[in-house]
């Protein structure tokens, strides 16, 4: 058996998911990477609902992960909600690469360098499949809302701010 690629692609394997990798031209000039995955995807067939990007959150006792569809604003008090806690704030990037072992624009939920109290939206729910980044910029992976939140121990709740 080869090397996975990526530690969120070897967390698939090893636990027998089925996935589907999609890459993609990334940009490096770009900052805005779930757009670009949207919009690159597109053509693909993919729904721009069913693209997920991973936001690493402050909390008062460390980091947490907010999944939600790339064209959605995060709520922070929906996600404190979930998460059990009085606040969140979005984290520092340094500290959000330090702690996941990704770089931003290729921060997966899965494979992460510790686990982190992760929070799904909901309306990953609402699809059969769901693609969220598979650990580095121009690759995402497809896979069923089920199995992203098995794998991360997630809760789900509406995350998206109104």
């Amino acid at each position: 058996m080869s090397r996975a690629a990526t530690p969120a692609i070897a967390v698939l394997v090893a636990a027998q998911v089925p996935h589907q990798v999609l890459r993609y031209h990334h940009d490096p000039r770009r900052q805005t990477f779930g757009d670009e995955a949207v919009e690159q995807l597109a053509a693909d067939g993919v729904v721009a609902e069913q693209v997920f990007k991973t936001l690493i959150v402050a909390i008062p006792s460390g980091l947490a992960v907010a999944v939600l569809p790339v064209g959605s604003q995060l709520s922070l008090k929906a996600t404190a909600a979930a998460l059990g806690v009085a606040k969140a704030a979005m984290a520092d990037p340094v500290a959000a690469q330090r702690s996941t072992g990704y770089v931003l624009g290729g921060i997966s939920p899965l494979g992460q360098r510790k686990p982190l109290p992760t929070v799904v939206d909901v309306s990953a729910l609402d699809f059969e499949m769901v693609l969220c980044s598979a650990g580095q910029r121009g690759w995402d992976i497809a896979l069923a809302p089920a199995d992203l939140i098995r794998l991360t121990g997630a809760v789900t709740a509406d995350i998206r701010a109104r």
